[in-house]
């Protein structure tokens, strides 16, 4: 019986690893690691206003006129000119959406006007909303620029005592005013991405 006891463990032996390795195949997988990197390209920003990023040139409305009857440079009845502000998103890869803001007006004398697209408007803080715009990201041009056109007419009004109340009025902003002051504030804000 020895010898049919070791026959027997021999073969418990064999069968138990004969067991051991068809089931470990059952149970197993593939299992394969791919590293890879994430990556995404950030899109340029650029937002200029007349070529600056950070400031804005002083506009003296006095420098855009050609005018040798006046001394020193100043506006007065009869005088008027223009000036560009130039808003340049040409390097930037979203779309802008930018506003022209005209604050802290001061001193203006009552009967200059300024003009924009051939409407015309009393006060400079009017133009704000005819200013604002949008430069998409796909714009061949992305220069924009506004021509703002300014005078101080050297007779306002229509009738005979219209033009002398003006008169009067020019005269004391003349007289009181030494400088007539504003400011600019250009803003541009990235477009926010749609679908």
């Amino acid at each position: 019986m020895n010898q049919k006891k070791k026959i027997i463990a021999t073969i418990v032996i064999l069968a138990s690893i004969l067991l051991a390795f068809l089931g470990g195949q059952t149970f197993s997988k593939y299992i394969t690691e791919v590293k890879g990197e994430g990556t995404a390209n950030v899109a340029k920003w650029s937002f200029k206003v007349n070529n600056s990023e950070e400031k804005i040139q002083k506009i003296n409305l006095a420098s855009t006129i050609n005018n040798q009857t006046l001394i020193n440079n100043k506006i007065a009845p009869g005088t008027k000119g223009s000036f560009d502000i130039i808003v340049d998103g040409t390097e930037a890869e979203v779309g802008i959406d930018y506003q022209i803001k005209f604050i802290n007006e001061q001193n203006k004398p009552q009967n200059l006007i300024f003009k924009y697209n051939n409407k015309e408007y009393n006060s400079i803080t009017e133009l704000t909303e005819d200013l604002s715009g949008r430069i998409n990201a796909n714009d061949e041009e992305k220069k924009i620029t506004k021509t703002i056109e300014w005078e101080w007419p050297y007779e306002t009004g229509k009738t005979e005592n219209e033009i002398q109340k003006n008169d009067i009025i020019d005269t004391e902003n003349g007289k009181q005013i030494s400088a007539y002051n504003f400011e600019i504030s250009v803003t541009g804000t990235q477009i926010v991405p749609t679908e």
